[in-house]
């Protein structure tokens, strides 16, 4: 039981690894092409949701900070 959670952990961490380097490519290429894939402008519309949410919006992202920071 425990090497299947240790499987799963570890799908899951390169699945976001990749996911991670795909942000950060496509930030790069919106920055290079003037954000052909819309990325810069979804991150936006993603920061503005969690200005708008006010206090809860703060918490919610500090919240997924420290979940990120902790693994």
């Amino acid at each position: 039981m425990k090497k299947a959670f240790e499987t799963v952990t570890s799908f899951i961490n390169d699945v976001t690894g990749l996911l991670q380097g795909l942000v950060v490519l496509g930030i790069v290429v919106g920055i290079l092409f003037n954000d052909y894939f819309g990325v810069i402008t979804a991150i936006g519309d993603l920061m503005a949701k969690f200005g708008d949410a006010g206090f809860a919006g703060l918490l919610a992202l500090m919240l997924i900070v420290f979940w990120y920071n902790k693994n």
